[in-house]
């Protein structure tokens, strides 16, 4: 080595997306993003829930263990770039293979502590693009459906299947590696599990919120299924039969379900009789969303409730139009969430896009029409910090 390679800049890796597809020892399928930064650092998204913040070097050995390089290669490419001995190289690319792998095969793992990660919440850290974007297909309802559940005054068209592509391309080419179809009531759209295809193709996460009464029917639950559904936020009607029997068919499928329930004066007078019937049904994730305000303080009951029967609540995910956000277990958060706009966007029927569902005061512009980097402005910071 010449004494003035000592003093080379490092070169990292290129900019660029990078994903995977496979399958862990338990045959468990899982997803693997990788979005490597021009300072050669990167964040690494696991099934589009786990979220890890990478130094140069360790976005490297994710670079590897995507693209499947065997060990003493992929240690003697860092070592050369990072000029550090190859067998120190081979020994940290080992454990970070050790560390993953864990990841993928163990349930309800904590990375922080467990596995000695750097774990960051997707909305407080710098982001160069969403980790999800909220397709609102139609404000369509079923009928007998209150109104103000879809505000279908605020667009005056749907776009068709071909623009839907467009966008869920444009989503994949900007490194967004999550797809939720919302609504409305997305299953009244004929051309959802074209959709859900499309964005399998691409390898995107790919979820739904529905009120689930469409996939009662097992001919069309399994359609979308096999086209690529990956998780379902299921919009559960309590006090409705046909919703709970929808539920009971949808829970043996090898499908991820989220349970919503809307918390209002009805919902609150049964509330562990619901919870418990949902835990004996194996439901592990909930949402909640609070339509009365005068209900808030009856929370804490619904929150002990929920934690008595290890039922995790998710606070991220888009819920039923409405006014009021979904909840997290400690508090009831009041405004958006803070990972609207920059964690996620939401996309109208019409291709406009909000920071989150309900927040129509604040359109960003038109995915059809108009420039990236007015929509999502992080993107060029970002790139004005690096170079």
């Amino acid at each position: 080595m010449k004494i003035f390679d000592l003093f080379k800049k490092v070169e990292p890796l290129p900019e660029g997306v990078h994903h995977l597809q496979a399958e862990a020892a338990n045959n468990k399928p899982y997803r693997v993003h990788l979005r490597l930064r021009k300072d050669g650092s990167g964040v690494f998204i696991l099934n589009a829930a786990t979220v890890l913040h990478l130094n140069p070097t360790a976005a490297e050995y994710a670079y590897h263990f995507i693209k499947g390089s065997e060990p003493h290669e992929a240690a003697k490419q860092v070592a050369a770039r990072y000029r550090v001995k190859k067998d120190i190289a081979l020994n940290d690319y080992q454990d970070f293979l050790d560390r993953i792998e864990e990841l993928v095969n163990t349930q309800d793992v904590d990375p922080v502590s467990y596995l000695d990660f750097e774990r960051v919440t997707p909305h407080s850290a710098d982001l160069t693009a969403p980790l999800r974007l909220d397709c609102a297909l139609t404000y369509q309802l079923p009928a007998d459906t209150q109104a103000e559940y879809a505000p279908t005054k605020r667009v005056d068209r749907e776009l068709t299947t071909a623009e839907w592509q467009t966008i869920i391309d444009l989503a994949w080419q900007k490194g967004i590696p999550h797809i939720t179809f919302t609504g409305g009531e997305a299953t009244l759209r004929e051309d959802l599990p074209a959709l859900i295809a499309h964005a399998e193709k691409n390898g995107q996460v790919c979820g739904l919120l529905s009120d689930g009464l469409k996939l009662a029917d097992k001919t069309y639950r399994h359609r979308l299924l096999q086209t690529g559904l990956d998780h379902l936020l299921f919009l559960l009607q309590p006090e409705n039969g046909q919703s709970w029997k929808a539920l009971e068919a949808i829970m043996p499928e090898d499908l991820f379900v989220t349970v919503h329930i809307t918390f209002n004066q009805q919902a609150a007078s049964n509330i562990h009789a619901t919870l418990e019937r949902l835990a004996k049904l194996d439901v592990k994730s909930l949402s909640v969303s609070l339509a009365d305000e005068s209900l808030k303080y009856q929370l804490n009951d619904l929150t002990q409730k929920a934690a008595d029967l290890n039922l995790a609540l998710a606070f991220d995910l888009p819920v039923p139009y409405s006014a009021q956000n979904p909840v997290a277990l400690e508090t009831a958060e009041e405004g958006a969430p803070s990972g609207a706009g920059k964690a996620w966007l939401y996309v109208e029927p019409d291709g406009d896009v909000l920071p989150a569902q309900g927040m129509a005061e604040n359109v960003l512009g038109n995915l059809l029409r108009d420039d990236w980097k007015k929509i999502y402005p992080a993107e060029s910071e970002e790139e004005s910090k690096v170079s």
